[in-house]
């Protein structure tokens, strides 16, 4: 299968953590859709959107939770998928922007059931050691160390 005929998706990677007094935690989704294994929040930049806004958008979508507070990091990259997927025609692959966002804590995340089986809040460790791809778990990396400064 040749996959080089194509164009790449524009998206974000969206870190969600919530700080507790004495540690912090972090949302990781169980996937379902095209791939099973565990990411944190991600999606494709709408038509009309900025970076910020999708970041805002998916995190709210894929966990249910509020948002309070939205960080930039200067950190793209880009990946191409293993296969074609049938609902992205001529799609091989995205690029994204990182970003670390606030969640307000609540027990419950509200996954995305068409994406996730479940989503749930774990240490920095926990989320490291379980994120399947490894540019997740580079992205989260560097969220932790902004977080620990």
């Amino acid at each position: 299968m040749k996959k080089d005929k194509g164009r790449l998706r524009k998206a974000i990677f969206a870190v969600v953590y919530s700080k507790t007094p004495n540690k912090v935690k972090y949302v990781i989704l169980k996937r379902k859709k095209h791939w099973k294994g565990w990411e944190f929040p991600k999606g494709k930049i709408e038509r009309f959107e900025t970076k910020r806004m999708a970041a805002k958008r998916e995190s709210k979508e894929e966990t249910g939770l509020k948002i309070l507070k939205i960080k930039k990091f200067r950190i793209k990259g880009l990946y191409k998928y293993k296969r074609n997927l049938k609902d992205r025609p001529k799609i091989i692959g995205q690029t994204y922007t990182l970003f670390a966002l606030e969640g307000k804590y609540s027990k419950k995340i509200i996954v995305d059931k068409k994406e996730h089986y479940l989503g749930k809040w774990v240490s920095f460790k926990e989320a490291y050691k379980n994120l399947t791809w490894p540019n997740q778990r580079k992205c989260i990396k560097i969220v932790n160390d902004w977080l620990k400064n």
